[in-house]
């Protein structure tokens, strides 16, 4: 039954990143983690591949739609694939526990639910009478936005070496904002992005974790499905409405992940107050011993 509801729970990560063009990494780590048992760190690797994976297939429907900006995805795949390679060789460093990257995981999660929740209440942008299904953005206020465009996706690359956060939540508003992209072929960037960010990401871990291949194989699978749904059904549904709702949803899980993690900070406690105890009775056995 696990596995059954776990597979079942894939197949949401392809609707996400074929509805919105995110979304998938922070369903699939809790999925991994939670349902299917996988060790944090393993999870993240193999959540880099599944989501990268997915990511690629969606792809394809965009390309055909003309919904991809090459030229852009180089611009900020290049920054992201080396903060993601760098975010994965710090996650291997002694002191980034599990808790630790599942607490960053979980903060994440509400900050990207918070984005997608004000950006569903805000109004949407006039159309242009040549082209009624074009959206017009306002132009970016800064003057260098090609330098913020870079900056931003070497912080989402860190981001997703080091949680598994695969950043389709910032990388779409920074193509539409800072990159002046139509929705639309945001959506379709980003996939392309998030594939090679995920790339990056997983080389990173390479060596360092053991992986399922068996279940990255399965979760690929029914994840595709997904996908190829998410892209049709996003002919019919509202993305605003959507990402209102799925923020709502994201809040729900960051919740749940903090309170299955609530242990480490009270055993983080505990072994101060221990060391503390410890070193009071050091100091009092060596004054009763100089008596």
């Amino acid at each position: 039954m696990t596995w059954i509801l776990g597979h079942i729970l894939a197949t949401g990560i392809g609707i996400s990143l074929g509805l919105i063009g995110g979304g998938g990494s922070v369903l699939a780590l809790p999925i991994l983690v939670y349902v299917m048992g996988v060790p944090t760190k393993s999870a993240i690797a193999m959540t880099l591949v599944i989501v990268g994976t997915v990511s690629l297939i969606g792809v394809i429907p965009h390309w055909r739609k003309g919904n991809i900006n090459f030229k852009k995805a180089f611009i900020f795949g290049s920054a992201t694939m080396l903060g993601a390679f760098v975010g994965a060789k710090i996650a291997g460093l002694p002191f980034i526990t599990d808790s630790l990257q599942m607490i960053m995981f979980a903060i994440m999660m509400l900050l990207a639910a918070s984005l997608m929740i004000k950006r569903s209440f805000q109004k949407t942008a006039p159309t242009s009478p040549e082209n009624p299904n074009a959206e017009i953005y306002q132009p970016p206020i800064c003057r260098y936005c090609w330098l913020w465009l870079l900056t931003e996706g070497l912080g989402v690359g860190i981001l997703t070496g080091l949680v598994g956060v695969g950043g389709g939540f910032a990388i779409v508003p920074a193509l539409v904002i800072l990159g002046k992209t139509p929705m639309k072929e945001a959506i379709g960037t980003s996939l392309l992005i998030l594939v090679v960010n995920a790339v990056a990401g997983f080389l990173g871990y390479l060596g360092q974790v053991e992986l399922d291949w068996q279940l990255i194989g399965t979760f690929i699978l029914a994840a595709s499905l997904g996908s190829f749904l998410g892209a049709y059904l996003s002919q019919f549904i509202d993305a605003k409405k959507l990402q209102k709702y799925f923020g709502y949803f994201l809040i729900a899980v960051a919740t749940f992940v903090l309170f299955q993690n609530q242990s480490a900070f009270q055993r983080k406690k505990t072994a101060v107050n221990w060391q503390y105890g410890s070193y009071n009775l050091g100091i009092i056995a060596s004054k009763n011993t100089a008596n």
